[in-house]
């Protein structure tokens, strides 16, 4: 059976499936993104805590299990293996992924909404914060949450819904740490990235990968137009949305917006973000006007 895929973003779906491993000829257009809809907030335990609880039980099982097989034939459990294990500590060295996320993740924020959750990023001293236009859509005023806790009322200021951005405004403080704006145009395949955000609503989450390509048409906006994008095998998933993707000095080079997935949601590895040189032109005209 052929496993099907579609593609997601992080609104509302659009489009038909197609199916992998056919092969598109030149002259086809490629299948529009379907963006998913924001991450709705969390209600009841859900299937991921029971297959959690049922993986805790099989491992109790399976190891009960052990002790009654060596019982039932006389043999003993063989010693307990120690391996050798480093003493060096946390990795610290300059520029590793780890000092990397410690700069950015003060920018970033999950944005909170009636219908669900994203992400979004501080972009100046002013209170701005920019995210995707699907995460904010129909909403005036929003919650956002900082890394270190705090929650502030924002104030949609506008939205490009073609290019799928808004900017949100809260109000400026000492507290607020903008993110540093690279320049996609700089943006070269197999360069290292990070994607942040606040995933399936798990605010802070950092994940790595690399440029996989630049400049990739594909279609997504409010009318499927055809758009470049840089392409990434970091892991993104619903409630990323609108969070930013760094490089490896920790500037943002594009605003993480839609995902390739299989029927059913999830990351595959192919991911698809803004350019920020696209990005900050929208931002900028959003507050200009």
């Amino acid at each position: 059976m052929v496993d099907q895929m579609r593609p997601l973003g992080l609104g509302r779906p659009r489009g038909p499936d197609f199916l992998p491993g056919s092969v598109r000829r030149p002259e086809e257009p490629l299948p529009p993104l379907l963006p998913f809809r924001a991450q709705p907030p969390p209600s009841a335990p859900g299937r991921g805590r029971l297959l959690l609880t049922a993986a805790l039980v099989a491992a109790v099982v399976g190891g009960g299990a052990g002790v009654t097989g060596a019982w039932l034939t006389g043999t003993s459990q063989p010693p307990p293996v120690a391996l050798p294990r480093s003493t060096a500590g946390p990795v610290s060295a300059p520029g590793g992924l780890g000092s990397i996320a410690a700069q950015v993740l003060p920018s970033v924020v999950s944005v909170e909404t009636a219908g669900g959750s994203g992400s979004g990023f501080v972009i100046d001293t002013a209170g701005h914060i920019l995210t995707n236009e699907h995460v904010v859509s129909s909403s005036v005023w929003v919650s956002v949450v900082f890394d270190d806790g705090r929650r502030a009322s924002a104030q949609v200021i506008g939205s490009d819904e073609d290019n799928d951005l808004a900017v949100l405004a809260v109000d400026p403080g000492p507290g607020l740490a903008p993110a540093v704006l690279g320049r996609s145009g700089d943006v070269t395949v197999g360069d290292q990235v990070l994607a942040i955000g606040s995933p399936l609503g798990l605010s802070g989450t950092v994940t790595a990968g690399i440029v996989s390509a630049v400049d990739r048409e594909v279609p997504f906006g409010a009318g499927g137009t055809r758009t470049t994008a840089v392409q990434t095998d970091a892991s993104i998933n619903p409630g990323n949305s609108g969070g930013p993707l760094v490089n490896a000095r920790g500037e943002v080079i594009g605003v993480n917006t839609a995902i390739l997935a299989r029927r059913g949601g999830g990351s595959t590895g192919i991911g698809f973000a803004i350019p920020i040189d696209r990005a900050a032109n929208v931002a900028e005209r959003i507050i200009r006007d």
